[in-house]
């Protein structure tokens, strides 16, 4: 059955050969998620950011090695989406969880056969640390921009990511949803710049 469509896995195990390669897969898959690579480098997990990737991509190891029960892209998705609130305290909205899910277990269901295509693909690709990087830059250089329209297109480009800090967390507590449900930002100018 395909797992990707929401049915379950027929839960083989990996081979001893394949554990080593799943696990690299594991960790491409989750280094060009853009949504997750923010959220570590933004530290809005607090300080131990990367710890919590880390450990995200631990249990999704484990999730996959170490289940004893078929296997559902849907219960993948939902352990995607609660570590991204609770170790992040940011919602996901922009259907990259779906995808991140579904190229794990396509990866998963590979490495079952032996196939490391698509491990290979992400190994021969640029990694995702650019559209993370390029992200933080498009921000910073609209920082010093002040008319009213750029700072809209600063909020625009913010909405199209679709990421969602949880409302009722202490790291942002000075947010304030206007009538229509927008959340204003406060500017970062204060801050000054960030080194690196």
């Amino acid at each position: 059955m395909d797992p990707t469509a929401g049915g379950p896995s027929m839960h083989l195990v990996l081979s001893a050969e394949s554990v080593p390669h799943f696990v690299e897969g594991v960790s491409l898959v989750l280094s060009r998620w853009t949504a997750l690579q923010m959220a570590v480098e933004d530290g809005w997990g607090g300080k131990d950011s990367r710890q919590k990737s880390q450990e995200l991509e631990s249990g999704i190891v484990s999730w996959f090695i170490q289940s004893k029960e078929p296997l559902y892209i849907d219960d993948l998705e939902r352990m995607l989406e609660e570590s991204m609130v609770l170790s992040f305290n940011t919602e996901i909205d922009d259907g990259s969880v779906g995808e991140v899910a579904e190229q794990l277990m396509i990866i998963h269901e590979e490495c079952l056969e032996g196939n490391y295509a698509s491990i290979e693909r992400l190994r021969t690709s640029k990694p995702g640390t650019h559209a993370v990087s390029q992200s933080l830059r498009m921000m910073d250089e609209n920082e010093d921009e002040s008319s009213d329209d750029e700072e809209a297109s600063d909020m625009m480009m913010v909405d199209d990511l679709k990421l969602k800090p949880v409302v009722g967390g202490e790291k942002n507590p000075k947010q304030v949803v206007d009538e229509d449900g927008w959340s204003v930002v406060p500017s970062r100018k204060s801050k000054g710049k960030r080194a690196g």
